[in-house]
């Protein structure tokens, strides 16, 4: 890590009617660092990544990408600074090859348009091809097993792999910072290490990477995140690393109940 905040929140809240769904949170992500948020569900940690990538717009308080502001941009401009994501529910395009699902993925690095296929078509067809090419190198990074499938249907794919797909897909937009939600979800034990194995293969050939990671799987939160920051009811409760967060009382209430944490 190098010290450097690529990405930081100043006292986020955003309210939906009486609801205060954030709650003045601040953050902070390196350049180079794997943050963990974690927290019961509903705590509002996809909110946090709604309000980061310009799908919802705080009430009050800021996000800055390199000390730029980001409030009041449209997503895909976002995008174009260099925050990608990945969902909670997914996003792919089932009908369309693997390869085809992270080629769509690069549309922000791209140039040809309309106009190009229509009037000049051998220069869009350059590019795609050069896109493919990429893409299928991007794949390769990410997941070997990922790249022998790339010309199957997004919808063919086991689970985990569905995962990696939109992890790979969130890369080819060339992002300073990946956002992951929930990576991890509808996995067993082996696909999560493998998942583990993979995502450290990413940092290790993008180690100027920020990547900031909401997950349930206490094992991948262990073992991957630099630090961890805990969420609950919209307010930021605690943060520091793994082993000093699990023990703390307010964590523990949070997600056992204060009875059940009294005798944890």
């Amino acid at each position: 890590m190098s010290g450097h905040a690529v990405l930081r929140g100043e006292g986020l809240t955003i309210r939906f009617g009486g609801l205060v769904a954030m709650d003045d949170v601040d953050f902070v992500l390196e350049a180079g660092e794997i943050l963990g948020v974690i927290g019961p569900n509903g705590a509002g940690k996809s909110t946090l990544f709604n309000l980061i990538t310009g799908l919802y717009r705080p009430s009050a308080g800021k996000v800055f990408l390199n000390d730029r502001p980001l409030n009041g941009l449209p997503a895909h401009r976002i995008v174009q600074m260099g925050v990608s994501r990945t969902f909670q529910s997914s996003r792919l395009f089932a009908d369309l090859s693997v390869l085809d699902n992270v080629i769509i993925g690069m549309h922000s690095r791209t140039h040809s348009g309309v106009f190009d296929a229509l009037l000049r078509p051998s220069k869009a067809r350059g590019e795609l091809q050069q896109a493919a090419a990429k893409a299928g190198d991007l794949l390769r990074s990410v997941s070997a097993s990922l790249y022998d499938q790339r010309e199957r249907a997004a919808s063919e794919l086991a689970q985990a792999d569905r995962r990696r797909l939109e992890i790979a897909r969130a890369l080819a937009a060339e992002p300073k910072v990946l956002l992951l939600d929930e990576p991890s979800s509808g996995m067993d034990d082996r696909d999560t290490d493998a998942l583990i194995a993979d995502i450290r293969g990413i940092t290790a050939r993008r180690p100027e990477l920020s990547i900031m990671i909401i997950e349930h799987d206490m094992r991948l939160v262990a073992e991957l995140p630099h630090r961890v920051m805990v969420i609950e009811y919209g307010r930021k409760i605690a943060e520091g690393s793994f082993q000093d967060i699990r023990n703390m009382p307010r964590v523990q209430e949070a997600y056992l109940g204060r009875k059940a944490a009294a005798h944890a």
